[in-house]
């Protein structure tokens, strides 16, 4: 059938939401051919691999209004053009519907992949979170069928949003390729070499963020002798909080923040690292763990959430808020090889049931479901 995404973010957004939705539409274009994918975006852009031929189609705004102004085309003028290419089921990919796309006959679907501006308001201002809330309520409302990418968000829509169960389904996401593929070694010592990385070191990916509470990291990091911690990922205001506390604790030199890192490159930092700490508070998912345990790199992450589900039994759990519990693991996998070999081999075993087929499957299944109600 005709497939439409709302695809803004798989065009401009570098990672994250953008990750997500350029997946989607790489995983059902290698994976399920017999559909037809169009993906609406209201500027111009390139996802990085190619989708060729009649099965994979972008679309702009077609008049001078929605190209006039792009995010009320987005939120209500693509709808027309929806019905126009025969679209049978519209994904929102990112938490969002345009408006009145549940009254064409088309069939909407849309993928929540957190909860977190409900669960920690605090950390949103007024005005983003009421916007995101807003978005999110309204699309779970009118959506057909609603995916969440973890067993944890799907029961954070059933208590806070009160969506029945039976309108929900859970489809996993995966990570880049470039992250289950072997590194040359050659690549391997230029990444080292270039970013000047000693042979052993800690790794954290994601946005400098208070959620992400890296803060636990540099407190651990100052029990421990000679091992540094680099930390790859988008800087905000939290950072120079980081680098305040990493001078209190007399680790500042061994602190290092990295961002704009290609994913090359960070494929290679994966593979590098000692062990991957991913100290974060809540996620929907928690994408840098799965990165991880693909590249066969120990990840010790936080208790509680949805953590367990995408590290599974090899993965090291500490409490978020006890910097001594982190500093003791890290301790004890740093001067044991063998621990660090078990839990390199069941994190690989565990990310593999992440598999590129079963989530083309599944989200057909759901499209398909969603097409026939």
């Amino acid at each position: 059938m005709d497939l439409g995404f709302d695809a803004k973010r798989a065009f401009h957004n570098a990672t994250g939401l953008g990750n997500y939705a350029r997946d989607v539409l790489r995983i059902l274009h290698r994976h399920r051919p017999e559909h037809t994918l169009h993906a609406y975006t209201p500027a111009g852009g390139r996802v990085p691999f190619a989708l060729e031929g009649e099965r994979f189609k972008v679309h702009h705004p077609r008049g001078p209004l929605g190209r006039l102004l792009p995010a009320l085309w987005r939120q209500r003028g693509m709808v027309r053009e929806v019905v126009a290419d025969g679209v049978r089921v519209f994904h929102g990919l990112s938490h969002e519907l345009p408006m009145g796309i549940e009254r064409t006959g088309v069939a909407p679907v849309v993928t929540i992949h957190d909860l977190v501006f409900e669960r920690l308001p605090e950390l949103y201002p007024p005005l983003d979170r009421r916007i995101y809330q807003a978005k999110a309520r309204s699309a779970v409302r009118r959506a057909r069928l609603v995916v969440a990418i973890s067993a944890q968000t799907r029961s954070d829509l059933e208590e806070i949003y009160g969506l029945p169960r039976e309108r929900i389904r859970v489809v996993y996401q995966t990570c880049n390729a470039a992250f289950r593929t072997e590194v040359a070694p050659a690549a391997l010592d230029e990444v080292r070499r270039r970013l000047a990385l000693p042979e052993r070191f800690l790794l954290s990916v994601g946005t400098v963020e208070r959620r992400k509470n890296l803060a636990l990291a540099v407190e651990a990091l100052a029990g421990l002798e000679d091992v540094p911690l680099v930390a790859v990922g988008r800087p905000t205001a939290y950072q120079d909080e980081l680098a305040a506390l990493a001078r209190a604790r007399g680790v500042e030199g061994r602190v290092r923040f990295l961002h704009g890192v290609a994913t090359p490159d960070l494929a290679a930092l994966y593979r590098l690292a000692t062990v991957v700490v991913y100290p974060s508070r809540y996620e929907g998912f928690g994408i840098p763990i799965l990165e991880a345990l693909s590249s066969g790199t120990p990840v010790v992450t936080t208790r509680g959430g949805v953590f367990a589900e995408v590290g599974g039994p090899g993965t090291v759990y500490v409490d978020p808020d006890d910097p001594g519990a982190l500093r003791d693991e890290l301790r004890r996998l740093l001067g044991d090889p063998g621990a660090r070999r078990a839990m390199a081999e069941a994190g690989l075993r565990h990310a593999a049931g992440f598999d590129e087929r079963a989530i083309a499957d599944a989200l057909c299944a759901v499209y398909d479901e969603a097409a026939r109600a």
